[in-house]
């Protein structure tokens, strides 16, 4: 049983520590100390839903609709270029990037914000539902196999949102935020380029 728990958490946090659209908007959140616990809590609640999700049998029913994925594919596409283009003009746009003297995003366009970047982006379905829930089949606890991928889920984001604060004083620099944000629209269109390609 252990085991299958221990698997779980490996390969969840394998596929999640991976720099991508979710992670990239949290460790901002973090650093920019707005709506940390809402972010993380959503990402976290929304692996394990999706990770049950999987494991219950819904990787072999969006498998079985490959339109499903195709319009899962094309809007998280969308929306991810969408975002990188937001990103890259916060990066040539030095004023908006202080963290002093900038009005705060409100509470609902975080979370809504948020929800898109889990529930558009075509890689939660892939890594999350297909691929973990097809390996949690493998394992005789298959349920354990998702509670492990559940806790390395939150162990990760958890980390990465309130983690964050401890960088804040090196990018206090409008300069940094710079960078922070032209990495981050590069991977969201890569990532969103990638989706069409």
């Amino acid at each position: 049983m252990l085991a299958s728990t221990l698997a779980g958490f490996a390969a969840a946090l394998v596929l999640i520590v991976a720099i991508g659209a979710q992670n990239a908007f949290v460790l901002r959140q973090g650093l920019r100390r707005e709506h940390v616990l809402p972010v993380v809590a959503i990402c976290a609640l929304s692996d394990l839903l999706l990770i049950m999700a999987g494991i219950a049998g819904l990787g072999a029913l969006v498998a079985a609709h490959p339109v499903t994925v195709t319009v899962i594919r094309w809007a998280g596409a969308v929306f991810l270029i969408s975002y990188a283009v937001l990103a890259a003009k916060r990066a040539l746009t030095s004023s908006s990037l202080v963290v002093t003297g900038r009005a705060p995003a409100t509470l609902r366009t975080t979370v809504l914000t948020c929800l898109a970047l889990t529930y558009l982006n075509p890689h939660v379905y892939l890594d999350t539902v297909l691929l973990l829930g097809s390996v949690a089949q493998q394992h005789p606890h298959r349920w354990l196999f998702g509670a492990g991928a559940s806790t390395a889920s939150l162990l990760w984001f958890g980390t990465l949102g309130i983690g964050a604060r401890r960088l804040a004083p090196v990018l206090e620099k409008p300069s940094a935020w710079r960078i922070l944000d032209g990495v981050i629209a590069v991977v969201m269109a890569a990532l969103g380029i990638g989706l069409v390609l």
